[in-house]
């Protein structure tokens, strides 16, 4: 009895160990950072793998014409890059004011945890869920519980060809003593370091609000719009030299 016992326990190990394992993704750094313009032509991102966006977070599961989503990630000491590119057949921006109903426009949703450390974070900087817009705003809640700009902590560029927008970013990392109003400043990144991360998009076609939310990441239940209250459903970013 004793020895199965051990057996099931070894084997429940084993398999944590597996899924820790598989949803680690290896990010490689970049010899030279990316010119951030909205093109996959730096030498890093060659170097990348694509990862799809495919995770219905919110809605009905688009069409590939109406939403197809996915991306690449490299890093250097001084920010985590994106190369997001989107198949959406309308980009919509109804709201001129960045700070209203920010999450109802088209916009790409990059959530970052720096030390990997989970938990809430809805009204707090333990983690930012920076929502950056069609026309380069970055917003998130601070802990006033009023939305902000963030606008110095992602630096972005789109293009547009046809149905298909590719999203350049540059995302600076700021730890959890971050304080708004105040100077304050990035940490830099380092080898063999895990970062919490997880991307998402807003997609809207029209309507008074968003019609899709799409994820990187698997959310377990029923309420999977959890990732700008909780960090700890975000995958696990390792960067590698």
């Amino acid at each position: 009895m004793r020895n199965a016992n051990l057996i099931c326990l070894v084997l429940i190990i084993l398999i944590s160990c597996a899924k820790n394992e598989n949803n680690i993704t290896i990010v490689k750094k970049a010899i030279a950072a990316p010119t951030i313009d909205g093109t996959d032509t730096d030498s890093c991102w060659n170097d990348a793998q694509w990862i799809s966006l495919n995770q219905v977070w919110l809605g009905e599961t688009p069409s590939k014409e109406d939403f197809n989503g996915r991306y690449k990630l490299s890093w250097n000491e001084d920010a985590l890059y994106l190369l997001v590119e989107i198949t959406d057949d309308v980009l919509f921006d109804q709201h001129e004011d960045p700070l209203t109903l920010w999450w109802d426009d088209d916009c790409v949703e990059v959530f970052i945890d720096e030390d990997n450390s989970h938990g809430e974070h809805q009204f707090n900087h333990n983690a930012f869920a920076y929502h950056v817009a069609i026309d380069g705003n970055v917003v998130d809640l601070g802990p006033d519980e009023k939305p902000h700009l963030y606008n110095d902590h992602v630096k972005s560029k789109k293009v547009t060809t046809g149905n298909t927008t590719i999203w350049e970013l540059a995302v600076k990392l700021f730890d959890d003593s971050f304080i708004d109003g105040q100077h304050n400043t990035p940490r830099k990144l380092k080898n063999g370091e895990t970062v919490g991360f997880a991307l998402a998009y807003c997609d809207n076609d029209g309507s008074k609000e968003r019609e899709n939310f799409i994820g990187s990441e698997i959310v377990e239940g029923d309420d999977k719009n959890r990732g700008w209250i909780d960090a700890g459903i975000f995958g696990d970013l390792l960067l590698k030299e």
